[in-house]
């Protein structure tokens, strides 16, 4: 819909600012992880070194391509990738067949996660592997507009940082309502909400999200590297 025109700001994969055109970000929020994740994970059947196929998880082009940088620059390896949706009801094994891995995200990688000794699976949370890769921080995704959105919404940087306030100050009640339906317990789940996850476009984080964008140009997954572009008349 962004890009189509069809809505004036979205919450996008960051990869998507870089395929594109005319896109600014939106300054101080985002969909981050310091150390480790939980939410975006690789899972193997055997040895990472014996990996020789994956499955891509659709939900994310951002992730499968953080996947695909990983195998190389870490790992030293070139799997062959195919892509497909998880069927969390039946545990995602649908992600295994004809693959020595599989990478999740979300609410079927949490699973997963939690009862990955009894499927006999691996577990490689992604944030922490590009922590241990690069020393910095992972961003999923972020806020973007389209260009002149500034114009017609005045303040509208700040609406988003009062939100990102709101929704802090009420985790407890957001891990509470989707506990029964994940099938985790509240206390893990407000613990992922506040140690997990990072909601800031801090400096810290910017220079991940730099860097990511560095790698996926050189690796072919984008054409070309855009400079981040802020929201007009936003304070950084």
């Amino acid at each position: 819909m962004l890009a189509a025109g069809q809505c004036d700001a979205a919450l996008i994969p960051v990869i998507e600012y870089q395929r594109l055109p005319g896109l600014c970000v939106v300054p101080g929020v985002a969909v981050a992880s310091k150390n480790r994740v939980r939410s975006v994970i690789l899972a193997t059947r055997r040895p990472l070194s014996e990996v020789r196929s994956v499955t891509l998880d659709s939900s994310s082009r951002t992730s499968q391509a953080l996947v695909r940088i990983l195998f190389a620059r870490r790992y030293g390896l070139a799997p062959v990738f195919t892509e497909r949706t998880p069927e969390a009801d039946h545990g995602c094994e649908n992600m295994f067949e004809g693959s020595d891995a599989a990478l999740l995200i979300g609410d079927p990688a949490m699973r997963v996660e939690a009862r990955a000794g009894q499927l006999g699976l691996q577990i490689y949370d992604l944030a922490a592997e590009w922590r241990l890769m690069t020393g910095l921080p992972f961003v999923f995704a972020v806020w973007a507009a389209r260009s002149g959105t500034a114009e017609h919404y005045p303040g509208l940087a700040g609406l988003f940082a009062a939100a990102k306030r709101e929704g802090l100050g009420r985790d407890q009640e957001i891990a509470a309502r989707y506990a029964a339906e994940l099938r985790l317990p509240q206390p893990e789940l407000l613990a992922y909400l506040r140690e997990n996850m990072n909601y800031d476009l801090d400096a810290e984080n910017l220079a991940g999200l730099r860097l990511y964008f560095a790698l996926a140009r050189e690796s072919g997954l984008i054409s070309g590297e855009r400079p981040l572009e802020f929201m007009p008349g936003a304070t950084l």
